[in-house]
């Protein structure tokens, strides 16, 4: 007998690369489905991302989703889990009750160094660079209330050489996270 399809919502602010390497990797899959993308940017490439894969797209308000997370709109879409793939708002605590160990993230560094509050995309480089730091890499966590707090899944690390810059480490961090982030989603539904 085989199990029902599992349906993921994707949260991101951006270009959507990391959902678009989901979104491929789970297109032909009969145990789970991208099946909405939650945005906060109506410039955000995601949005095209989306367009072009035929998935739909909640865009969202600030005040509404820090009172409701949304909950009404993830349960139509039967949301068994809560990707967050370059999602800059702070998810709410209604939200995390209601998907307690079903929200994840991933974090450019390798956690708990180069993570809270502000650290996103080159500030996170910029601050691994700066610390001299002989490696980096990739967290996939789950969320709690704490900014890039929640207990680990998996890591992956890359080297970071001297002549490295905030672009070529994110060239590095962008590979890792595209070599891993479906997988790991993929094992995490697979394990309930």
């Amino acid at each position: 007998m085989s199990s029902p399809v599992k349906h993921i919502a994707i949260f991101a602010s951006g270009a959507g690369s990391n959902a678009r390497q989901i979104i491929n990797y789970f297109k032909n899959s009969d145990r789970a489905r991208v099946s909405l993308i939650v945005c906060n940017n109506p410039n955000a490439g995601v949005i095209q991302v989306a367009s072009h894969s035929g998935i739909p797209v909640l865009m969202i308000d600030k005040k509404i989703f820090a009172a409701t997370g949304y909950l009404d709109e993830l349960k139509k879409y039967d949301i068994n889990l809560v990707v967050l793939a370059g999602f800059l708002w702070k998810v709410p605590p209604v939200l995390i009750h209601a998907y307690k160990n079903n929200i994840i993230n991933i974090h450019p560094s390798l956690l708990p160094k180069f993570g809270g509050k502000g650290m996103y995309g080159n500030a996170v480089h910029e601050a691994v660079l700066a610390s001299k730091e002989k490696q980096s890499g990739i967290s996939i966590h789950f969320v709690d209330e704490i900014y890039d707090h929640g207990a680990i899944i998996f890591q992956a690390s890359c080297p970071v050489d001297e002549n490295d810059t905030p672009e070529s480490l994110a060239n590095k961090i962008h590979a890792l996270e595209h070599r891993y982030y479906p997988g790991e989603i993929e094992k995490l539904l697979l394990s309930r």
